[in-house]
């Protein structure tokens, strides 16, 4: 069959909205052609891909091929997509059987070589290929990670060829197994070390009770920062659920794949900070920012920005 259907995961803030990569082989002079609203770093990928097949000893395909990552109007970024096209482009060659793709969701981006290289937020995308009833094959790298949803058969691959042997029958991989991620927690400052302002450490427990916003004023020297800093401290640990919302946030901001269980963070933004600064990035959309606002409850500016003075 010339055409193939591969399912991933695109990236909206720590929403993972489905993508279907679609890969068409047509007879005509040999060329690719992408659609469906890529980004720079998705077009691009057809060279990474066309490298990988080929120093993987596998035959890249020499036809009219056209990409479609649908929904044709949903952006898609980053190099997350390589491994599905990939494996599109030689299912629809009929070098990878096309049963074996319709249950699986694929997210790793390709070396020219084939090695298969860590990507970002997996953790939504995990969470929702879980919901979806589906496996997900990510790169070793990001396992650990993808194991935060539990329930999820995860499938970790070092490589294109041990991704085509597993598909292929001829070298299956076992589902990844987690080692569970180091519950390494770092200690807040503690109340106790404060002395005397007896008011104002009510006032710290009474906001971390209810979960309201606290204001210190004072002249400089008189412990505001000192107390502010404790109030991490007084909140419970994360739940669950909240652990890993966190956990996803920081599968979407930061580039290196989660090492360890998160806790709830404290926030310390210059005073000179922004309005877009102190929200978060400007490709984070509205629901993002809402659960920024609410998980990372704990954020201390050290002074109130001021009003910009009038100029003569």
């Amino acid at each position: 069959m010339s055409l193939a259907i591969v399912h991933s995961r695109a990236q909206i803030g720590v929403d993972a909205p489905a993508v279907t990569v679609e890969v068409h082989l047509a007879n005509g002079l040999p060329s690719l052609t992408m659609v469906g609203l890529p980004e720079a770093a998705v077009k691009e990928s057809k060279d990474r891909v066309r490298s990988a097949i080929i120093n993987s000893g596998l035959q890249f395909p020499a036809r009219r091929i056209t990409l479609n990552l649908a929904p044709a109007d949903l952006p898609k970024d980053g190099g997350r997509f390589d491994l599905a096209i990939a494996l599109g482009i030689l299912s629809a060659s009929v070098q990878v059987p096309t049963l074996t793709l319709d249950d699986v969701e694929c997210l790793g981006e390709l070396a020219l070589s084939g090695a298969v290289r860590a990507v970002r937020g997996v953790l939504p995308a995990a969470l929702a290929a879980r919901k979806a009833g589906r496996t997900l094959v990510v790169p070793r790298a990001n396992a650990e990670e993808a194991c935060l949803a539990s329930g999820l058969r995860v499938i970790a691959v070092d490589h294109l060829l041990e991704a085509v042997a597993h598909f292929n029958g001829h070298t299956p991989v076992e589902p990844y197994v987690s080692d569970g991620l180091i519950h390494a927690a770092k200690p807040y400052p503690d109340l106790n070390e404060v002395q005397g302002q007896l008011a104002a450490k009510r006032a710290l427990l009474i906001a971390a009770a209810g979960a309201h916003n606290l204001l210190f004023s004072g002249p400089p020297g008189t412990g505001k920062t000192l107390l502010a800093s404790r109030l991490p401290g007084l909140l419970p640990p994360l739940a669950e659920s909240e652990a890993l919302e966190v956990a996803a946030i920081q599968s979407v901001a930061s580039g290196a794949p989660l090492t360890h269980w998160p806790q709830r963070p404290f926030r310390q933004p210059h005073h000179s900070a922004s309005g877009p600064a102190l929200v978060g990035q400007k490709e984070i959309n509205e629901k993002t920012r809402n659960k920024l606002r609410r998980k990372l409850n704990s954020r201390f500016v050290e002074s109130l920005a001021q009003p910009p003075q009038p100029t003569s």
